[in-house]
């Protein structure tokens, strides 16, 4: 039975079209699992459009093909862009497949992401506001207790998604999108002037952009996408290269244009500054580790810097507020029993220690970016992997490597213990925490990178 015209026009504007893209590099291993999900999406074939935008260039290609060509068979909407290089990177791919989108909402996800049947039905009702350009939503995570370190991946983008996301959207203040696990009104990227490969987080600038031509956000906290946190220390030395160096790229490129802008509060250029240039941190926190003991040292002989350090006891309160933080987030993610009250100090003392050690290889991203030092787009290998049963060892893209830099994270570590040796002898004893655990973090990064690297040349 033919639908009235009025019928028709009412299910259009239900199910208007969408195009779901899926940026892939090299993925032999998850590419087939992903195609599997998003075959199980449930929204009208009719209303749906695929596209598997594919720079690979080894066997994930054919995996990949075989796997399109099968959904093809089956009347599955979906096509199979492959390019011969990999120009822009996954900014790049983005903008090539989005001149052959048919939809007016373009869905994004990563590789390693597995996005619910029901994703669409549940993202699309927030564009009745035509005003949305952009619906983001909560990443949960598959391995998430497959090793400590994944462990405290997950322990700190939940805070970053549980109280940054929420709070900054709540407040009307600019959010990101996160790369993926997002849905975008297409009119909002084009108006925003498309995707730009010129920084190493186009998410994080196309979404600047994009609300200083006043389009609204949506954090939707409520959906959750699964995903895949990296396994080894190599892979998310790799990831956190990529988000410092590119958020000082995008902070260089767009915190001019947030302070010119006329229709953003103050409070909201505030928070935009503070947001863009939050990798700044890790700098700041190496400056500190380096200049604690000559600070100490140049105080016992000369007694100089005394009102500095009548003050620093005033700026220890602030590990409070991170306390505070993260035990929110923690417990709102974990039951509150004995066990976890027990565990979460060790966690959270963790997390800090790994966190700050990652200053070293942090700042030099953030010295790159804004110096506008060029560099390559480097995936983080996948693995899927779900329990510490399933080993990494033989995955292809596990190629684990120490570098110079490895060496100067030791040095470091021992030069660290050294000063909180030092400080102890000068009755600095606050300074002794921070540099213990900034110390125990790098020896952690130096095993945790060694011991692959060794049976890997082996």
């Amino acid at each position: 039975m033919k639908k009235s015209p009025k019928e028709k026009k009412k299910t259009e504007q239900s199910f208007p079209m969408v195009t779901i893209q899926l940026p892939v590099y090299n993925e032999k291993y998850i590419v087939e699992r992903l195609l599997n999900c998003i075959e199980e999406i449930n929204y009208p074939l009719d209303k749906i459009q695929v596209q598997l935008l594919d720079d690979s260039n080894d066997e994930s290609l054919e995996l990949a093909s075989k796997k399109v060509a099968e959904m093809q068979s089956k009347g599955y909407p979906i096509e199979h862009i492959k390019r011969n290089n990999r120009n822009g990177y996954k900014a790049g791919a983005l903008k090539e497949g989005l001149n052959t989108t048919k939809g007016e909402f373009i869905a994004i996800f990563d590789a390693d992401f597995l996005p619910h049947k029901n994703f669409l039905l549940d993202t699309i009702p927030y564009f009745i506001n035509e005003k949305v350009g952009l619906v983001q939503t909560a990443w949960k995570y598959t391995n998430e207790n497959y090793s400590l370190l994944t462990f405290l991946q997950s322990f700190g983008l939940n805070a970053h998604f549980t109280i940054e996301q929420t709070a900054r959207n709540t407040a009307n203040h600019f959010i990101n999108f996160n790369g993926t696990a997002g849905i975008w009104r297409k009119q909002c990227i084009l108006d925003a002037g498309n995707w730009q490969s010129d920084t190493l987080t186009e998410d994080l600038d196309l979404s600047y952009r994009a609300q200083l031509k006043k389009w609204k956000f949506v954090y939707a906290g409520n959906i959750e996408c699964l995903s895949e946190l990296p396994v080894t220390i190599t892979a998310l030395k790799n990831q956190q290269f990529r988000w410092s160096k590119g958020a000082a790229q995008c902070a260089k490129k767009n915190l001019m244009p947030v302070w010119k802008s006329h229709s953003c509060s103050l409070t909201t250029k505030f928070m935009a500054t503070f947001h863009l240039m939050n990798s700044c941190i890790f700098p700041a926190i190496l400056c500190i580790a380096l200049l604690t003991f000559p600070l100490f040292y140049i105080k016992q002989i000369t007694h100089s810097f005394d009102f500095l350090f009548r003050i620093s006891p005033f700026f220890s309160l602030s590990i409070g507020i991170v306390l505070f933080f993260y035990a929110v987030t923690f417990f709102k993610n974990q039951k509150i029993n004995f066990q976890n009250l027990i565990l979460f100090p060790f966690y959270f003392l963790s997390f800090l220690s790994i966190s700050m050690a990652l200053s070293i290889h942090n700042s030099l991203a953030v010295f790159e970016g804004l110096a506008e030092i060029k560099s390559e787009f480097i995936r983080t290998p996948k693995f899927n992997l779900q329990n510490h049963t399933h080993k990494f060892s033989e995955n292809k893209y596990a190629t684990e490597k120490w570098s110079v830099l490895t060496w100067v994270e030791l040095v470091c570590a021992f030069y660290f213990l050294f000063s909180a040796y030092y400080c102890y002898y000068a009755n600095g004893y606050g300074a002794i925490p921070f540099l213990g655990m900034i110390s125990f973090g790098l020896i952690y990064l130096f095993w945790a990178t060694m011991f692959p690297a060794l049976k890997y040349n082996n």
